[in-house]
């Protein structure tokens, strides 16, 4: 374990967080741009997995376990969420033959 704390801190903060906010970007964009509902859902997963790498890679530079344990969370919320958008877009599909997120504003009263 203590090979891997070694191995984290070898790159720089600054290239994580980096790194980082590229990911959550292109998941910004993704959500905003994409009309697909599972490419949204991807989106969102990119931009929660960004999250969890700077919580990650803020926990092992602050030498504090807590961080670690957020992101255990965060991954369980994420399991959740894609178990129930997957099954809301499977209805979706159901009742519209098709899975842009345009085509919801049907779904109205």
């Amino acid at each position: 374990m203590e090979s891997f704390l070694e191995a984290v801190k070898v790159v720089p903060l600054n290239h994580y967080i980096l790194l980082s906010a590229i990911i959550f970007s292109i998941g910004v964009i993704g959500v905003l741009i994409r009309r697909n509902a599972i490419v949204v859902f991807m989106s969102v997963e990119l931009m929660l997995n960004a999250v969890n790498l700077l919580l990650t890679v803020f926990s092992v530079y602050g030498n504090d376990p807590n961080g670690q344990v957020f992101v255990f969370f965060i991954m369980a919320l994420a399991a959740a969420e894609i178990a129930i958008g997957l099954a809301i877009i499977v209805m979706i599909h159901r009742n519209t033959n098709s899975i842009d997120v345009d085509i919801l504003n049907r779904l109205k009263w």
